[in-house]
């Protein structure tokens, strides 16, 4: 992405799976967890929460088999327009990804739709109104 190439499904796989591992390991630690990435296709969300063959462990922490643990998954959809993101993508100083790309993340963009559990906020929201709304959403859970 730095280079201004989009990620395809093979360059997303390996790191989604990496992050799957982490997720199994410290919810089978006791621990809650809270993790940030865009996770813009069902299929990569499914891969966080099952593995990259949809049963856990299929994907591999440090090449050891980790503990069984059931993963529930909240995803966070973050919504709002390509003219709101990309006026605050060009802002940013420093980001690894280009402006340009933000188009391709737009047509990957598959938002989740039941039977997901998600919740959907409007990035028009400031940063304090979007974080009540999740730890509101998460008491009820």
């Amino acid at each position: 992405m730095g280079e201004g190439i989009p990620l395809n499904d093979q360059d997303r796989i390996p790191w989604l799976c990496k992050l799957h591992d982490i997720l199994l390991r410290d919810v089978a630690s006791g621990q809650h967890v809270v993790l940030a990435c865009s996770a813009l296709k069902k299929m990569y969300r499914d891969i966080l929460t099952q593995g990259k063959d949809g049963a856990a462990p299929k994907c591999k922490e440090s090449g050891r088999e980790a503990k069984w643990a059931k993963i529930q998954l909240l995803v966070v959809h973050l919504s709002g327009s390509f003219e709101v993101i990309s006026e605050r993508l060009l802002k940013r100083q420093g980001h690894f990804m280009p402006p340009e790309l933000l188009q391709s993340q737009f047509e990957t963009l598959e938002p989740p739709a039941a039977p997901e559990k998600f919740i959907q906020i409007s990035v028009n929201k400031n940063v304090s109104e979007i974080i009540a709304t999740i730890m509101e959403t998460l008491k009820m859970k």
